[in-house]
């Protein structure tokens, strides 16, 4: 018996994957969105700021992609944020915070050493439908 196949959702509200990416799964009513940047979708251009812009931007295009999923903020489960300075999360917890409804969804956030296009946080997140 093969399993279950998934479904791959995409939308042009947000910006596009990379090519090796999927902007996000569905699969078994769960959804399960890939990295989101702070690139602006009409300009694909990086948002320009603090990291607080940034990361701003980032969860919107995620909401777009959960929307086109049939899901929301209000049911992401786990989010995963990437940053390249740990000193920064003050200023991306401002964003995050009113970003997410009560209660809010599991969380980790880690530092690496660089991120795509030179920013400077990627988040990205797994909710139900």
């Amino acid at each position: 018996m093969s399993p279950p196949s998934h479904t791959v959702v995409t939308t042009s509200k947000a910006p596009g994957p990379y090519p090796a990416l999927s902007q996000a799964t569905v699969w078994n009513g769960m959804v399960f969105c890939s990295g989101a940047l702070g690139i602006n979708p009409k300009t694909k251009a990086l948002v320009e700021g603090t990291i607080a812009d940034r990361t701003t931007q980032a969860l919107t295009n995620l909401a777009t992609i959960l929307k086109e999923a049939s899901s929301g903020p209000d049911k992401v489960l786990k989010v995963m944020i990437y940053v390249t300075s740990i000193g920064d999360v003050p200023l991306l917890n401002e964003a995050y915070i009113k970003f997410f409804p009560e209660p809010r969804p599991a969380r980790a956030c880690v530092a690496v050493k660089e991120l795509a296009r030179g920013t400077d946080v990627e988040i990205e997140c797994v909710g139900y439908i």
